[in-house]
């Protein structure tokens, strides 16, 4: 009996190290990798990062392999790429080689590959083309999208002077917010804040990217046939994955029963619309799995991001309080106290717009991107990197690349100023990732960012609780995502 439980063991530890190493031995016969740390068998090089800050233990290695070298994420590797120019010539210059995504267990398990942020090949291409002209179609850009963003910060305005002025953690109202703007295009319609339904997508989106986060989604992914039978936080988002897509059906449905081909309402109308004109190709990429995929995926990209950023901003203005005075003062002169900021305001606003710009660089909410993966054999920088091996895009190392910045640690909106005061792009600036994978959501969330920002500071002073020089801006970094602590304030009206 203990022979047989020794002999299991054994199995247990060489057999998975054997297919490990025939793996690498294909990897090594295609191509030639970057260098980079030694991997165990099965964990790769799970013991050189710190599950609580991957990105900062990524940058660490650069010091030693230099701006691209290889890990192993359990029997994975990943190509990194570091700094502006190494990652800029690899998405953008050669941007077709580099616009795979790579396989996430934690997504693609529940997906099956539908939905557009994980799919690869002509599936993604026909369902992203698809998505930008139907968010095009319903405002992304124009005029129509912007007035529902002005609404949008009305109400919230309307909140927060609701308060009186009383101390109040303002990350669950910013959620409200953006997240009505993505259902406004999605589902046709605003909610109340006190819709239950809407209540649970917000509290279930939110808890969902805190999830996707942290360490124990990057060690699902690592090892999904294993962690599948533990119990552990990581089940929960399953859970959240099955109440949002049971949301989006009921809303589907309704949608179903009630749509008219020549007046689409919204892009759920459109894709219902696409899934009866191909409803005879038995390739077809839209029907029902794909629709509730491809707009999980808006929900998912499109709401937390923007909130979490709002935030962050919200911490850094009241830390400096000298820079949110002289925002406060570009808004006044341009806008006035009565109108609402409109997006093509930002012209004449080049602080204010520059000082938005920091902020989303220097909070790196994402610092890692959406890894990547090649669509074929590519030769880049001396290497040959095989199909399908993933890629991680550094853009932490991009936001804080000494080459295109004065001082990268350092938050200074005049990174995007020249000496006149006018306002200048950066090149190190990659919020949105960059290339054929760039987020399709981009122009919405810039729309949404700058106007929700100018509306806040047109009617409110952002009062800390504690003292500026207390505010701490160093993020909580749960694995790939980086969010502030928590913190409350006081909406002072002007």
């Amino acid at each position: 009996m203990e022979w047989s439980v020794v002999t299991a063991a054994l199995l247990a530890i060489c057999i998975p190290c054997l297919l490990l190493f025939r793996k690498w031995k294909e990897w090594g016969t295609k191509g030639r990798l970057p260098p980079g740390p030694r991997p165990l068998p099965i964990v790769g090089n799970l013991f050189h990062l710190d599950s609580k800050n991957i990105a900062k233990s990524l940058k660490a290695l650069r010091e030693r392999y230099g701006s691209i070298y290889t890990i192993y994420l359990g029997s994975q590797p990943f190509v990194v790429l570091c700094g502006y120019q190494v990652v800029k010539e690899a998405l953008v210059d050669h941007g077709e080689e580099f616009c795979g995504r790579v396989e996430y267990p934690t997504v693609t398990n529940f997906t099956h590959g539908d939905g557009i942020a994980f799919s690869n090949g002509n599936k993604w291409k026909v369902l992203r083309r698809f998505a930008v002209q139907a968010l095009r179609e319903f405002g992304m850009g124009r005029r129509s999208i912007e007035e529902r963003i002005q609404e949008e910060a009305r109400s919230m305005v309307e909140e927060l002077a609701k308060t009186k002025a009383t101390p109040i953690d303002p990350s669950f109202l910013i959620s409200c917010a953006v997240t009505n703007i993505i259902c406004s295009v999605i589902f046709g319609d605003r909610f109340d804040y006190q819709d239950k339904k809407f209540l649970t997508l917000v509290d279930v989106l939110n808890d969902d990217f805190h999830l996707l986060g942290s360490s124990w989604i990057q060690v699902y992914n690592m090892f999904p046939g294993i962690m599948s039978y533990l119990p552990g936080p990581h089940n929960r988002l399953f859970k959240n994955y099955e109440e949002i897509r049971l949301l989006i059906l009921e809303t589907a449905k309704m949608h179903q029963e009630t749509l008219d081909p020549d007046f689409p309402r919204d892009l759920i109308d459109c894709f219902l619309l696409k899934m009866q004109q191909e409803k005879k190709d038995p390739f077809t990429y839209f029907h029902m799995n794909s629709l509730l995929m491809t707009t999980q995926n808006l929900f998912l990209a499109g709401a937390e991001t923007s909130s979490i950023t709002l935030c962050y901003g919200i911490l850094i203005l009241m830390k400096y309080p000298e820079l949110q005075a002289k925002a406060y003062e570009e808004i006044n002169r341009v806008v006035g106290p009565h109108r609402s900021p409109l997006f093509e305001d930002r012209v004449q606003m080049p602080y204010t717009n520059a000082l938005i710009h920091e902020i989303q660089r220097f909070s790196d909410i994402v610092p890692m991107g959406l890894p990547r993966a090649v669509t074929t054999d590519t030769h880049y920088c001396g290497y040959t990197i095989p199909k399908g091996i993933g890629v991680i895009p550094l853009l932490s190392s991009v936001h804080r690349d000494i080459t295109k910045l004065k001082d990268p640690e350092v938050f200074d909106p005049t990174n995007f100023l020249d000496k006149k005061g006018s306002f200048i792009r950066n090149e190190a600036f990659m919020p949105f990732g960059v290339g054929k994978r760039v987020c399709l959501g981009e122009p919405l969330a810039r729309m949404e960012i700058f106007l929700f920002f100018t509306t806040l500071l047109q009617h409110f002073t952002l009062q800390p609780v504690v003292p500026p020089e207390e505010i701490d801006l160093s993020p909580i970094t749960t694995g790939s995502v980086a969010i502030p602590h928590p913190f409350k304030f006081c909406a002072i009206p002007r």
